[in-house]
């Protein structure tokens, strides 16, 4: 039944969920800035995303048969969700798909700010591996501080639990009331305590429009001087001036950020060329692993399509 239905593929799926959707229904693969692409839309049923296809009202105008538009992936923010309800399009998406691996990168990012590595590839006297290892030093222990986890969603409870097990103090600061059992030990705190509590501050909120620089130069400069600032969650959220600012007169403090506004990074970005601020191409959620659980959407698609019930239907 459903090999009459056609979804547009404008971004890469991986291979097994590509191949599972092409034996169910007539998959083509057409990029988002191909010029074969709104003729394609035009006879479409489905149309499956990542982050880089602008979904709103002109590609939806293009698309008259669209049924259904699935995110491979968690934010919705290149989604206009009023204009899908308005054409009647449901929108389905893959909330847990990269978690795990988020959870992990922060991880990593925690360790490579406050322990430091070096690798030896060549025989030392002993005077040269004494002063490696006198210069190789982690002043502060993780389970030692106090992490402050802004957004205590899929991804920030999985960071309080990590974090809990380390032996870290967590804080967290939400919208939403977090049952008690699942806050994995964390306290809730307003967002100025969480700032001026924390020893790593770790932002995990969202792209709703509300959160637009919501981390501003007053929540910032609430920052202990050494504190380690930690964004993996949406650049937009985060007032990039205000904390360029505060990294030049806190030389102490360290940030690693690895989302940005905007993508790819542009020449003028207040955060380029200070020494305390690593920046990274938004690697969070790049696993094998993370990228076929997004991946996977496709099984929504056709449910839709199919008249069906979705798992993780958006909006």
């Amino acid at each position: 039944m459903s090999e009459r239905f056609k979804i547009i593929q404008s971004e890469h799926l991986s291979s097994e969920p590509a191949r599972w959707l092409a034996s169910r229904a007539n998959l083509v693969v057409v990029p988002h800035d191909d010029p074969k692409f709104d003729a394609a839309l035009a006879t479409a049923d489905g149309l499956i995303v990542r982050t880089y296809t602008q979904v709103n009202r002109p590609l939806l105008d293009k698309a008259p048969r669209l049924r259904v538009i699935g995110r491979a992936g968690i934010g919705l923010e290149n989604i206009d969700l009023p204009a899908c309800r308005a054409k009647g399009v449901k929108v389905v998406y893959a909330p847990d798909s990269n978690t795990q691996a988020v959870v992990e990168y922060v991880l990593a990012l925690i360790c490579d700010a406050l322990r430091p590595r070096v690798t030896v590839s060549e025989p030392l006297d002993r005077k040269a591996w004494e002063k490696l290892r006198q210069e190789t030093f982690g002043r502060r222990q993780i389970s030692d501080l106090t992490l402050g986890i802004l957004g205590l969603g899929r991804i920030g409870k999985r960071v309080a639990q990590v974090a809990g097990a380390i032996g870290c103090q967590v804080l967290y600061h939400d919208i939403a009331n977090i049952p008690l059992n699942q806050r994995h030990g964390a306290q809730m705190v307003v967002a100025p305590q969480l700032f001026e509590k924390s020893d790593i501050v770790s932002i995990h909120i969202d792209s709703r429009p509300s959160n637009k620089g919501f981390v501003n130069a007053d929540l910032i400069n609430r920052m202990k001087r050494d504190a380690l600032f930690i964004n993996t969650s949406r650049g937009m959220v985060v007032d990039a001036s205000a904390l360029a600012t505060f990294l030049k007169r806190n030389p102490h403090a360290q940030a690693m950020i690895d989302v940005h506004e905007p993508e790819p990074i542009e020449p003028g970005y207040p955060l380029l060329g200070l020494k305390n601020a690593n920046l990274y191409p938004h690697l969070a959620g790049r696993t094998e692993t993370a990228m076929t659980n997004m991946s996977w959407v496709v099984k929504d698609v056709l449910a839709v399509l199919e008249g069906q019930r979705p798992q993780y239907p958006a909006g």
